[in-house]
Formats: C-alpha cells, structure tokens, sequence
C-alpha cells in the first residue's frame, strides 16, 4: 500500500517490480556517503612501510568467507610484506577467520583495531593502498549498493570487489574498480595487479575516482533525490493499487 518506494540499488527495484509494483513510484537511491569525511588524504602515501589491503564493516558470515580466505592465501604466497587491516567490531565471523588465516598463512600480518566510530574509520583508510569487498553471492548481496565500496573510492583507494549485480552495474566503466569472479584466485589476482601497479598511477586513478564519487554519491546529492521524489508523491499521489488476489 505504499505511495513510492525508495530503494538502495536498481537490481532491488526491477525485484519489486517483478513481483508487481508500478515502476513509475519507485526511485533508486544509492547508498551515499559523507565526502568531507571521506575523502582524500593529503599527505603523501608512503612507501616504505609495505602495501596495506584494508576492509571495514559489520564483518558477518556472507562479508569473510571462501572467497576472502583463498584470496589472502593466493596473495600471502606472493607477498609476505603485504598486511591486512579489517576495521570493525571483533564478531566471531572475524575471529575465525584471522584464525584459520594465521594456521593457514604462518606470518601472514593482520591488524583488527576493533570497532572505530564513523567519522573516525577514514583514518584507518587513508594509509591503506586499497580496499576489497570480497562478498560471496546471495540475492541479498546482489541488491545492495555496498557502502564500502563507495567510502574507499571517496578516499582515493582503488577497489577488488567480487561482482555484485549492482555494484558491478554502477561502476562499469569506473577504472578503480576491478571485478573479479566469485573465487578467491580472481580476487587474489586483481589484489596483485594493484599491488604491482606504481603508486603515482594508482594515486592518480583513486583520486579521479574520489572526484566522481563526491559529485555523484554525496549525502547531500542522496538527500536532494529523496526530497523531491517525497515531494512529487504528495502533490501527485496515485490512486490505490488493486491487491493481487492469492
């Protein structure tokens, strides 16, 4: 009974039309971030202290799974010098997994700060030279627009992400993204191929990106869309939906 719908992505929108909701009251609504907050370092990176790969979030089960594991394990045969910083509260998901990491990888470097208050997590990105969204597939996955991904591009990171139906949509032609398949050996891969990359290169691309997004993704571009989706919904609302009969 709903008047319009706001939703996280576009694939979540085509679902509710499947199943019969008029396409015209619906609006898609990125996730947005705060660009003041996560934007750009402006120190220079450093390059004497070895590579960083950085994730942050709720960690559950669907966040470190096969495909995080196989991932690092791929990259740790390659490079040692390599460390790993995930960035959110210590849930068993994440506990297991460093466990089974360490068992698995003798020596592998991995940093858990714990959980860190939202204006303060850009502190834990910035000095990282990129982020990953290793996510196993689920319907759920595919139709969220990941938040993380978005705040490493608005910090200038490049991203390895596995290919997240809407994710991989939005950002298809987004150079600092690359996709892998739903693998740990792709995504290990793509990991390295940044990791090879020359830091003034990667540098560049992150920062073009971090331009892009702060145009595109703002909370305050994500405020302005809602607003005037809610306001066209009251000064025009439609007339009741006839319920399907079951």
């Amino acid at each position: 009974d709903a008047e319009g719908i706001l939703t996280v992505s576009d694939p979540l929108a085509e679902r509710f039309v499947g199943v019969g909701y008029p396409q015209e009251r619906i609006r898609t609504l990125l996730y947005g971030y705060d660009s003041r907050v996560f934007c750009p370092s402006e120190e220079p990176v450093a390059d004497g202290e070895g590579p960083v790969v950085v994730m942050h979030g709720s960690f559950d089960q669907h966040h470190l799974g096969p495909i995080a594991r196989d991932a690092l394990a791929l990259v740790h045969g390659v490079r040692t010098d390599v460390r790993y910083r995930f960035v959110g509260r210590d849930t068993p998901t994440l506990k297991r997994f460093v466990k089974d990491m360490e068992a698995r990888c003798p020596g592998i470097q991995i940093e858990c700060p714990g959980f860190v208050h939202y204006a303060n997590i850009p502190r834990q990105l910035k000095g990282a030279t990129l982020g990953i969204v290793p996510y196993e597939a689920s319907e759920g996955t595919h139709c969220a627009f990941v938040a993380k991904a978005v705040e490493y591009l608005g910090c200038g990171l490049p991203v390895v992400s596995t290919p997240l139906e809407n994710l991989r949509r939005h950002f298809a032609t987004e150079h600092a993204i690359r996709f892998s398949g739903f693998d740990g050996r792709s995504f290990g891969n793509h990991i390295l191929y940044w990791l090879s990359m020359p830091t003034a290169q990667r540098v560049e691309m992150g920062l073009k990106a971090s331009r892009k997004v702060a145009a595109e993704l703002d909370w305050s571009v994500n405020a302005r869309n809602a607003v005037d989706f809610a306001e066209r919904v009251h000064q025009h609302p439609p007339a009741p939906m006839v319920r399907r009969k079951r």
